[in-house]
């Protein structure tokens, strides 16, 4: 019965875009960190993602879902601006850091209401 209660489809789908903003982070930070580094390429989350996560809830399969494997690919839309042929921009990094930060705020609290409402049905008090 309490498989049950983790294996709807919004809580997988919820707890796979979690993994993937920890991803993200881990991508933001390589960026940075890498930001003087000759002929570094910008990396991301893969694009495709977000379509496969979309179909895969439209399917109301918990297992499509589990199944998606996000990656790191690197930004083919990132220019170079300086000479040294690095694609990174701190500014942009910023701005993905500060929005990357808010949906993770987002989903955990998702997830923490969906718990509560467990507990509360369990113990009777919030």
């Amino acid at each position: 019965m309490i498989e049950g209660l983790f294996n709807q489809v919004n809580y997988v789908a919820l707890k796979k875009m979690m993994d993937v903003t920890a991803l993200r982070h881990d991508a933001i930070a390589s960026n940075m960190a890498n930001i003087e580094t000759p002929s570094y390429k910008r990396i991301d989350v893969s694009s495709d993602f977000r379509q496969e996560l979309s179909r895969a809830v439209s399917s109301q399969s918990t297992t499509q879902i589990s199944q998606i494997k996000p990656g790191l690919i690197v930004d083919t839309t990132a220019i170079a601006h300086g000479q040294d042929g690095n694609t990174v921009q701190l500014e942009n990094e910023m701005l993905e850091l500060s929005q990357n930060t808010l949906n993770h705020t987002l989903e955990s609290q998702l997830i923490t209401a969906s718990l509560l409402k467990l507990r509360l049905a369990i113990t009777g008090r919030s």
